[in-house]
């Protein structure tokens, strides 16, 4: 991929896609803000947020991640069918790792203040558990690797969440009381 074929493919100059995109890991994130953050993703997230029950909170959080997910999987491949260099993918993973974790922290910051959290769980470990079991690896290694569904692993990760991370938290069987399809 060479910022000559976008153009070429725009219809457009090569300084016009620069002058948009400044370089070729601009396009990618363009892309995959497109494809992650869209306003699918703000609403499912507001609705997340908009729980109290710390329970549900969780719950909700693990719709966002397999929203998340899945958008972000098919984006990846897409980009690594086009040929996008492995060092550009890589460099813009890590960014949105640390965007991720960013903004992740509403949520322990909540069920800290909340005092759900686990006893004995400080608030950066309950941090780094969520930040890691939302993230992209469990998912490939679950969906893509080991052929479960998203709906599946949505479950799982909802389960895992509470029984990790909540006092009492062992998982009752109870579903977020006001379930919704995701967008």
């Amino acid at each position: 991929m060479t910022i000559d074929a976008i153009a070429e493919k725009a219809t457009v100059s090569v300084p016009t896609v620069y002058a948009i995109f400044k370089s070729k890991t601009g396009i990618l994130t363009a892309l995959l803000d497109e494809s992650m953050f869209g306003s699918d993703y703000e609403e499912i997230v507001r609705y997340a947020q908009s729980a109290t029950d710390p329970e549900t909170r969780l719950r909700r959080a693990a719709a966002v991640a397999r929203q998340l997910r899945s958008a972000q999987s098919d984006a990846f491949e897409l980009m690594r069918g086009a040929g996008v260099v492995a060092p550009e993918l890589a460099k813009l993973e890590r960014q949105r790792e640390r965007l991720r974790y960013d903004r992740e922290e509403s949520v322990i910051t909540s069920l800290k203040n909340s005092g759900k959290l686990r006893p004995g769980l400080n608030y950066q470990k309950a941090r780094d558990i969520f930040w890691m079991l939302t993230g992209g690896e469990v998912y490939r290694m679950l969906v893509s690797e080991r052929r479960w569904t998203p709906e599946q692993y949505e479950s799982w990760l909802a389960d895992t969440l509470v029984e990790l991370l909540l006092a009492n938290g062992h998982w009752r069987g109870r579903r977020d009381s006001n379930p919704r399809p995701l967008p």
